[in-house]
């Protein structure tokens, strides 16, 4: 195995590919990172309060989230990639571990997040899209744009990380499911997708009711992720993986309220697209004749950084940028100015030969971007037309040219300090047999890791064999803390049947205003569905330890106490005059089909059981002693 692993890599690192998915990729990610910024922000005190809103314990929170955003932003844009990507890693592990969000509010996707954010360390994420390659391009000027080589990676870059993030966590959450009732009846999809705390506001009772429907929807998950890992680079397989697998996770994502786990993995799918599609869509987007010629002055370089940048933001191609001294001469319709002339402003020829210079220069190229039409009319409008009119002849009468021979003209190597290209090109370049034989070794450690968790929590721990007294269990113990933390190696055993069986029961909030009318928090509604924005980590405080099939009643208290403070700060409330009511619905969750189980869960009429009331800055409860009686 050992050996054939190793021939295959040494096969496929010489493979070079585009760098579009990896770009692409990159922003996708830290843009399901902003995303979550956003909404802790917005739930800063629900989660990280002991008491929202009362007893606040981390009132620095906001702004370290608010150095995450900045962080995330410029993995977005691609700009510092290194030293972004490694900062972004260590708060997804600082705020995971180090705060209540893995206690209380897991998000589902925290520990898939800190593992894809570990690749990233060593992807070329920043050779695609970003502002890393136009700083490249800026520091060397004089290089016009079209003598930079076409940015590249190995196709072990795409490979490598689709095969460990979904790979081994498809086979070890098929492991799981061979174990769920409901799963091996082939209702998988089904089950989860009949709550009402798991449901989002799309009704798919039309996909649900459909027996036969869901039970291929659900066989062809499990053989999907059983086969997932061992097929998936196969170019006759890789389309029909990338269809299962992009569909699955976007009905995940519409059709459940824990969107962010959808979104995480639909990222992913970014690298399994086939490179020649990257290629179909460039030539579709990419304009096949310049609509727009712009002249400007080879010897200047605030010039030729200006056509740098202006270049980068073209992505349909549409302008073409010439040397002025060069090229000039060549169009009759610029004949009637002079050398000097031309070399004063930046110039443009449109395709119907019209002429502009300096800010209406600027105005046209906006226009022929087309994504930056409204740039153009906003220098346009009275006004900032002529404030940029000043601006710029303040800006163009002032610039330094400078002496230019052919050396300061031709490309030039840019320095790569990024992971990748130390430890993994270079090395791939120089060394290619002890480079494949190394990334072997550790591509089995990882594998050696991942069967740690999977036959741990999926083998010893579901036969009830695990001693914890016992060295070896220990060593695993120790071994997979480690590795949740720093790599996101954890079970995927998610919707199982150990988690909805006795799930019979849920509850939701409302209260009595001074005038005696009863309203719903905005929280859980009267269908029993939780409330955007109320999902991903807050549908999982609430439907997975709030309320549970064995609800623990100092557990439920706790989530009462922050749920009831925090939304009615929000709404507005006086707390020491309202009175919440603790509502309690039957639901059913079957692991044989049911047809119309989703309405049935939805309108099964709801019990008040109990009282919650604040005094003071204190709540007190009037509740059952055994909810699970009821």
């Amino acid at each position: 195995m050992y050996r054939q692993l190793s021939d295959k890599i040494l096969e496929l690192q010489a493979k070079q590919v585009p760098a579009t998915g990896i770009g692409l990729f990159r922003l996708f990610y830290g843009l399901i990172t902003l995303q979550e910024i956003f909404f802790l922000l917005y739930f800063n005190h629900l989660i990280f309060d002991p008491i929202p809103y009362i007893d606040v314990e981390f009132p620095m929170i906001p702004f370290f989230l608010c150095v995450w955003g900045v962080i995330a932003s410029f993995v977005i844009v691609g700009y510092r990639y290194p030293f972004a990507i490694t900062c972004n890693y260590i708060f997804w592990i600082i705020f995971v571990n180090f705060t209540p969000m893995q206690r209380d509010f897991d998000g589902g996707f925290d520990l898939f997040m800190i593992g894809a954010g570990f690749f990233l360390l060593f992807m070329p994420g920043n050779r695609a899209f970003s502002i890393d390659n136009l700083r490249r391009k800026l520091s060397t000027p004089f290089t016009h744009y079209s003598n930079y080589p076409k940015q590249t990676v190995s196709v072990l870059a795409y490979y490598l990380p689709v095969a460990i993030c979904l790979g081994f966590l498809y086979f070890d959450s098929s492991i799981h499911k061979m174990f769920a009732e409901h799963w091996r009846n082939g209702l998988g999809t089904w089950l989860p997708a009949t709550q009402p705390y798991y449901v989002s506001a799309i009704d798919m009772s039309y996909v649900l009711n459909n027996k036969l429907l869901q039970n291929i929807l659900g066989y062809t998950i499990l053989i999907f992720q059983f086969t997932f890992i061992f097929f998936f680079t196969r170019k006759s397989l890789r389309v029909i993986y990338l269809s299962i697998g992009f569909g699955l996770h976007l009905g995940i994502t519409v059709s459940f309220n824990i969107y962010p786990f959808g979104l995480g993995m639909l990222a992913f799918y970014i690298l399994l697209i086939p490179f020649k599609w990257w290629r179909c869509v460039g030539r579709l987007l990419t304009a096949k004749k310049n609509t727009l010629t712009v002249f400007y002055d080879q010897l200047c370089p605030l010039c030729n950084r200006t056509v740098l940048i202006l270049n980068h933001f073209d992505i349909f191609n549409r302008i073409d940028f010439k040397s002025a001294q060069e090229y000039a001469s060549h169009y009759p319709a610029l004949a009637n100015l002079s050398r000097e002339t031309l070399l004063t402003d930046l110039y443009a020829l449109d395709s119907k030969n019209s002429i502009y210079s300096g800010v209406a220069t600027y105005i046209q190229i906006f226009k022929h971007m087309r994504y930056l039409v409204p740039v153009g009319i906003f220098l346009n409008l009275p006004g900032i037309h002529q404030l940029a009119l000043k601006k710029y002849r303040s800006i163009a009468d002032n610039r330094n040219r400078i002496p230019c021979t052919e050396t300061c003209i031709t490309p030039q190597l840019f320095g790569d300090h990024s992971l990748y290209h130390r430890y993994f090109e270079l090395d791939a370049i120089q060394k290619p047999k002890a480079f494949s034989r190394k990334l072997s070794k550790i591509l089995l450690a990882l594998l050696l890791l991942q069967l740690n968790s999977s036959i741990h929590y999926g083998l010893i721990y579901r036969f009830k064999v695990d001693d914890p007294h016992n060295p070896i269990s220990q060593f695993s113990n120790a071994i997979l803390l480690v590795t949740q933390t720093f790599l996101g190696i954890t079970p995927h055993a998610l919707y199982l049947h150990d988690h909805f069986a006795g799930y019979n029961h849920i509850l939701a909030i409302t209260y009595f205003d001074q005038n005696g009318e009863e309203h719903w928090l905005p929280f859980v509604n009267e269908q029993g569905r939780l409330l955007a924005p109320n999902w991903g980590r807050v549908h999982s405080m609430w439907a997975n330890i709030a309320v549970t099939p064995n609800i623990n009643n100092p557990r439920l208290h706790k989530f009462i106490m922050k749920v009831t403070a925090f939304w009615g700060q929000k709404i507005g409330l006086n707390l020491d005059k309202v009175v919440f009511n603790i509502k309690l619905k039957k639901i059913d969750a079957p692991s044989y089909w049911v047809h119309d189980q989703l309405h049935k869960n939805l309108s099964s009429p709801w019990v008040t059981i109990g009282a919650v009331r604040w005094s003071d800055k204190q709540i007190s409860f009037d509740l059952p002693n055994n909810i699970n009686e009821l």
